[in-house]
């Protein structure tokens, strides 16, 4: 097939977390051509008229679809699948209405409580001034340390360990949001910090369902005491830093681990039934002292990057990266039902 590869367009002044859509981009070529297909990158800025054309010209028969940004905002994540719905293109991964759920965590945490799933308690405001609070939910007590995140942007843009505030009554919360609401996109939140172990757990869709790949727990090595745990911007782009080589990803699990992997897998389910996911998916976790897992956020589209957390998973279950391609391919065309393909 001639498959179109979107992603978004990497300026030349963009930072290591949206210059690696380049390597994405790269990868997936490489394994669709392995697989006899012919690749097609398509940059997208937001001149969706200059898309629609490049695509059009095209004729392809489906889209990979890696977009994350669009002119460096997770917020746009959403108007490519929109786009290709509209021209009733079959694509990759997940569909319009999931992108926009699962991307805005605001929304993502509001679909996961009325689940009865387990996310930590959070705080938001919206618009300006920021002492708006949202009345969509009731509003948690504020005790111990929250962390203040970007409502859009993930790659862990903005976030380190002085995103996490101890102490911090509803004034404090309210003025570190204001503070630091542009350098995290425009939109940020604050979410009750769980200290503790952190997970991932990857899903890539088969023939019987969705399969969850072998858990990756991402261990803080070396941290000293007091120093806060958080796999932040640091940890998984500046090489060279303290954070960037002291947290490894393994896939260790020891026996008394089994009960706590088999609630994160079943977690993992919920998710992609809840947001009604496609092709592969990724659900991250912290598991609090206690041993109760918590739902920190559900990504959508997982970096397909060779050495991204995706891809660890798949080498880990025994796939190939065309295999995993191919999976993704057969559960493609999230475009309406009668273009799908045969």
């Amino acid at each position: 097939m001639r498959i179109a590869i979107t992603h978004g367009e990497v300026g030349a002044a963009a930072g290591r977390d949206e210059q690696d859509a380049l390597t994405q981009v790269a990868f997936v070529s490489e394994g669709l051509a392995a697989l006899g297909h012919e690749p097609l990158p398509v940059p997208v800025s937001l001149n969706l008229a200059a898309a629609s054309q490049t695509l059009t010209e095209l004729r392809p028969a489906m889209v990979f679809n890696l977009v994350e940004t669009i002119i460096g905002k997770g917020s746009l994540i959403h108007l490519v699948p929109a786009l290709l719905d509209a021209m009733k293109i079959p694509y990759t991964g997940a569909g319009t209405d999931a992108m926009f759920l699962t991307s805005n965590k605001l929304l993502a945490k509001r679909w996961l409580a009325a689940a009865g799933l387990p996310t930590p308690a959070w705080f938001a405001t919206l618009g300006t001034p920021c002492g708006k609070v949202s009345p969509m939910y009731e509003e948690p007590q504020i005790t111990g340390a929250w962390l203040v995140k970007s409502v859009w942007e993930h790659a862990s843009v903005g976030l380190d360990e002085d995103s996490v505030i101890f102490g911090a009554d509803r004034k404090r919360l309210l003025a570190e949001m204001d503070l630091r609401r542009e350098s995290l996109g425009g939109a940020c939140m604050a979410e009750a910090y769980i200290e503790g172990r952190e997970f991932n757990l990857s899903l890539l869709a088969g023939e019987g369902g969705p399969e969850v790949l072998p858990p990756a727990e991402i261990r803080f090595d070396a941290y000293p005491p007091g120093k806060v745990r958080v796999v932040g911007y640091r940890s998984k782009w500046e090489e060279g830093t303290f954070e960037f080589a002291n947290t490894p990803r393994t896939f260790q699990c020891p026996a008394q681990d089994n009960k706590l992997i088999s609630q994160l897998k079943d977690l993992a389910i919920q998710c992609w039934k809840i947001f009604d996911l496609q092709g592969y998916a990724r659900v991250d976790f912290r598991v609090d002292g206690a041993g109760q897992p918590w739902i920190l956020e559900v990504n959508a589209n997982p970096c397909l990057s060779p050495d991204a957390g995706f891809s660890a998973a798949t080498l880990q279950a025994g796939l190939t990266f065309p295999d995993v391609l191919r999976r993704i391919l057969k559960k493609g065309g999230t475009a309406p039902d009668f273009c799908r393909p045969s």
